[in-house]
């Protein structure tokens, strides 16, 4: 038995084996000279290596569930790997150049995307993601590459490595995983927060996590203090079940709470919403008792989209068209029921990497303070009106507020109300109904946008305070990096006054104000921020009853002085 400390990123049990993630490989393409004998084989090579794929293609159009659209890509890629024109134009480059055939493809369907995307024609710029997009997996078979697909972890898996993609985090929603252990993170990363709406423990801080367990072994997590035991022993694993059965007999001793309001001991009343990422997640906030949605991400959203075709059938569509979002808007409004839902566009840049043709992934030295949020909305502008148009067709379903992220100028907020005038202009034309007074509000969660929030507030609608960004950029310490990871401190005076800064201006201009960062679902930041006076949060959506619970036993007053011991 070793037992193993580390940080806790994110609270429960669990027990489980271990599922260790393979270190990422980067393909690399080489470039050499070949004979003409040589040049023959690889030809061959290339036309096996198109069956191929054509043959996955064809087995996954012969598979139940296949959509209009997913039929659509597939047989759209098919009609590629079969152009004669495109082959033709290949063989005569490796007549005149004799390189092997993994450089000369990937030169030509380079050649061939850049001479579409400077075609001025949309549609034409549209198919040059499509070349790269099944050529890319042509290579892949002529590499002999195998990127690893986290669709492969099964359930019941204590899921093990250095790091994980946000984009891999779609698993978390599709199989019952165990546990997290990863050397990188913390508690505000963007892997940690989906985890816990799905009560899934996370330990991050151990080194060299992945070199420590061999896949198949036993592994707690215990992500209520840090620590990870690797084989236990079985008296280990009866008290670990205990504790387990512990935390769900607490949780059932919640369950009365979902359907409480949300109120102090005197009676002063909150509103308390949920954070979701999917469309799945609104029933789970239902269920427990939330008022609605304070903050749907929607770049989950766009990267689950990105996972629809797996590799194993042979390609990947990595776009969400608008009438996929408006569908996925819609079924959240719908199942709010008249509840408010705040819809926040694209926050993608960062450690949120997104694989899109819309909105191309940038490579940067310091991504944090790169294009990122509205920055990359206003950068790709196209993308942001699709996503606008989306929103608006969705608004008559429900209660539709929408979110701006990552605001830090006044120029920022009024770049984007006019993108979405013209966007309500253009859905008036078409003659579609959507609801013209949407109200758009921004995110607070820079200094910036913190200490000018009385410039930003005519501007506004509302406030959603994000207390992740903000105390990363207050304190210039990255959430994700694990060697500052005790700097990151969200009880801060500097931030706590940052918060009681823009709650004020909330007030002073009348601007509804709510808290949608994780500081809004933890019991000991909560009781401070309901002591500054705000009262709207917005959490994960199994932290509702623990809230609700936790407000009962206090008064406003008593609130207040805690909080005032912490922010003077």
């Amino acid at each position: 038995m070793n037992v193993i400390l580390g940080t806790s990123a994110a609270g429960g049990i669990g027990i489980g084996t271990a599922f260790v993630l393979p270190e990422e490989q980067e393909r690399k393409i080489p470039k050499r000279t070949v004979s003409a004998q040589e040049a023959v084989a690889d030809w061959n090579r290339l036309q096996k290596a198109c069956v191929q794929l054509q043959e996955r293609l064809i087995a996954y159009l012969a598979e139940e569930g296949v959509t209009k659209e997913q039929r659509d890509v597939i047989e759209a890629y098919q009609l590629m790997l079969a152009d004669s024109v495109f082959m033709k134009e290949l063989q005569d480059f490796v007549q005149k150049k004799p390189v092997n055939i993994e450089f000369a493809l990937n030169h030509k369907v380079q050649e061939y995307a850049d001479m579409l995307r400077g075609s001025n024609n949309e549609f034409l710029a549209e198919r040059a993601h499509d070349i790269e997009d099944v050529f890319s997996y042509v290579l892949d078979i002529l590499l002999d590459y195998h990127p690893f697909d986290i669709e492969l972890v099964p359930d019941g898996s204590v899921i093990l490595g250095r790091t994980m993609k946000t984009s891999d985090t779609v698993i978390l929603s599709k199989r019952k995983i165990a546990g997290l252990v990863l050397t990188e993170g913390s508690s505000a990363s963007h892997v940690a927060i989906l985890a816990k709406s799905f009560g899934i423990p996370v330990v991050v801080g151990i080194e060299d996590a992945e070199k420590l367990v061999q896949n198949g072994e036993t592994v707690v997590v215990d992500g209520n203090i840090g620590e990870i035991i690797i084989q236990p022993d079985a008296a280990t694993l009866t008290s670990t079940n205990t504790r387990i059965l512990a935390e769900e007999k607490y949780r059932l001793a919640l369950q009365k709470f979902k359907s409480l309001p949300a109120q102090t001991e005197d009676g002063t009343v909150f509103k308390l919403y949920a954070n979701i990422g999917t469309p799945e997640e609104a029933e789970i906030a239902l269920e427990n008792g939330a008022d609605g949605i304070g903050l749907f991400r929607t770049e989950f959203l766009f990267m689950n989209a990105a996972r629809k075709l797996t590799k194993k059938h042979g390609s990947y569509s990595n776009a969400i068209s608008e009438s996929e979002q408006f569908e996925a808007y819609k079924r959240v409004l719908e199942i709010m029921d008249g509840r408010p839902v705040t819809i926040r566009t694209l926050d993608i840049g960062g450690d949120k990497v997104l694989e899109n043709t819309d909105i191309p992934s940038v490579s940067e030295k310091n991504p944090l303070m790169g294009l990122r949020g509205i920055r990359m909305s206003l950068f790709y502008p196209q993308a942001f009106r699709t996503q606008l148009r989306a929103l608006y067709r969705a608004s008559i379903y429900g209660n539709l507020q929408i979110l701006l992220p990552l605001i830090t100028d006044v120029s920022q907020v009024e770049t984007a109300l006019g993108i979405a005038k013209g966007v309500r202009l253009s859905l008036k034309e078409d003659n579609i109904p959507f609801n013209p007074d949407v109200p758009i509000g921004i995110m607070v969660e820079t200094a910036a946008a913190a200490i000018c929030a009385d410039c930003l507030a005519p501007h506004s609608k509302f406030f959603s305070l994000g207390t992740n960004d903000l105390t990363q950029y207050t304190l210039c310490v990255d959430r994700e990096n694990k060697s500052v990871t005790p700097l990151y401190n969200e009880f801060s005076l500097a931030v706590l006054r940052m918060i009681r800064s823009t709650i004020f201006n909330s007030y002073k201009f009348n601007i509804p104000l709510s808290v949608c960062g994780e500081m809004a679902g933890n019991k000991e930041s909560a009781i401070i921020l309901a002591g500054m006076g705000v009262r709207s949060l917005s959490m994960t959506p199994k932290q509702i009853p623990v809230i609700k619970e936790m407000l009962s036993h206090f008064s406003i007053s008593e609130l207040e002085n805690l909080s005032n011991r912490s922010v003077f």
